[in-house]
């Protein structure tokens, strides 16, 4: 929506903004952080710190841009939609050249006191460029090769770095998250049919290489898919992670072991217990019940998402939302194949649930994005 076709349409202004606040979704973020902070509290033995505390914060901050974000309209962020691409991709630039070495991958920068994760930026501001792209785009284009090579070019440049780190789970989504928007844009199904074809091609490529110097992966990750394949095969090395984490999901049974009697996380069994295996970590605690109850707050966040995406007339807001509701869809879908042993492990977090600041801080700029396209929708 244009500046001009803002001030026509009738939208929310003023305090009256604060009415028209999708709630629902506000309440669900909510109950999902707490659950977070619940089990950030019982892996550090019953103690703020060092993991609840911070993430606390980080939280309430977070929350307190989403509510910025979401007061700004939408029309703002879809002119600066390019100029945040172009930032997010001069972060992974610098990455390359200054970036922070952590658990055996380059994928931080430190901008003064603030270390930041630039992949997370690129997942949203990649949804950002290419809503901007395919509202601007005449509707009779959209499946034309050329026009469908603009935004395949502005999907890859960005994974070709993130690859590079290297992150592989990371690169999956923003390839994912791209194709998505692409999708809800109208372009033709055959593409996809291509793009899956070449995928294939790819997988095959990757085992046929092993072992050469033309290898696509480095051996860390071949050891991963190794692992997923028979995790068994090292149960003390590779394979622990898995292992541990489908123990302590068993376990739990039906209602859990109860709150912080979880044996795999307290005795330090469970590995990354506060980052991405934290699912196992309530799993076990709190059972199929609550694991299940979890699952429930998040089907409805994307539900409530996907719902305000439909009632949008506006075609970049709309675009906007559906991208922001299928890449918080790929964080859970790839965390939760992996922690249950569906998936080779990779590093993605469970979000607004695992500890981490650039991620908590990313996911709700991004519900602030949906905020701003709900509350100013032309009404």
């Amino acid at each position: 929506m244009s500046f001009l076709e803002y001030r026509i349409t009738t939208v929310p202004t003023g305090f009256r903004k604060i009415l028209h606040l999708n709630w629902a979704l506000v309440l669900l973020i909510c109950a999902v952080a707490t659950a977070g902070f619940l089990m950030l509290y019982s892996v550090a033995g019953g103690s703020m710190e060092p993991f609840a505390g911070p993430q606390l914060s980080k939280f309430i901050l977070g929350l307190a841009v989403m509510f910025v974000i979401g007061f700004v309209p939408i029309w703002f962020w879809q002119s600066l939609s390019g100029l945040a691409y172009a930032v997010a991709f001069l972060l992974l630039l610098g990455v390359e050249f200054f970036g922070h070495i952590g658990m055996g991958a380059q994928r931080w920068i430190e901008l003064g006191p603030i270390r930041l994760q630039p992949s997370e930026m690129m997942k949203f501001t990649l949804v950002m460029a290419l809503a901007a792209y395919y509202d601007a785009l005449d509707s009779n284009k959209v499946s034309k090769p050329l026009w469908v090579l603009i935004p395949v070019l502005i999907i890859v440049a960005p994974t070709v770095l993130v690859l590079m780190q290297p992150n592989l789970g990371t690169s999956l989504m923003l390839i994912l998250g791209g194709s998505a928007v692409m999708f809800c844009a109208g372009v033709s199904i055959w593409y996809f049919g291509a793009v899956i074809a070449v995928g294939v091609g790819a997988v095959g490529a990757v085992f046929v290489g092993r072992g050469t110097p033309w290898q696509l992966l480095h051996d860390y990750q071949y050891r991963r898919i190794d692992t997923f394949l028979d995790p068994t095969a090292d149960p003390l090395g590779a394979g622990y992670n898995i292992i541990q984490a489908k123990i302590a999901l068993g376990s739990g049974g039906w209602s859990g072991k109860g709150y912080m009697q979880g044996t795999q996380s307290r005795l330090n069994f469970l590995p990354e217990k506060h980052t991405d295996f934290i699912f196992t970590t309530l799993a076990e605690e709190f059972g199929f019940i609550g694991a299940f109850s979890l699952l429930m707050l998040y089907t409805l966040m994307i539900a409530f998402c996907i719902s305000s995406a439909l009632q949008n007339k506006d075609r970049f807001a709309s675009l906007l939302t559906l991208g922001v509701a299928a890449n918080f869809f790929f964080y859970l879908a790839v965390n939760l194949s992996m922690v249950m042993g569906m998936a080779p492990v990779v590093g993605v977090p469970l979000p607004l649930l695992s500890y981490g600041g650039s991620a908590m801080l990313v996911v709700l700029a991004a519900f602030g994005l949906v905020q701003s396209a709900h509350i100013h929708r032309p009404r």
